[in-house]
């Protein structure tokens, strides 16, 4: 099995992880309620996608 010959710098190992972090979910608003929602997801708080009512939901 082939070993490194030499020791990787630290800035060279964290140069390579710059690209792991965790990055949080991109969100819109909804255009019924201005609630956030995932793109391409009917929204949870009234059931509506592009205009039209998906899932009924209780309203208060």
């Amino acid at each position: 099995m082939a070993l490194p010959k030499k020791k990787k710098s630290k800035a060279k190992r964290d140069t390579r992880r710059a690209h792991d972090a965790v990055q949080l979910p991109r969100t819109a608003t909804c255009p019924q309620c201005n609630e956030p929602v995932l793109p391409h997801h009917v929204c949870p708080e009234c059931g509506t996608y592009r205009g039209r009512t998906i899932i009924e939901t209780e309203e208060d």
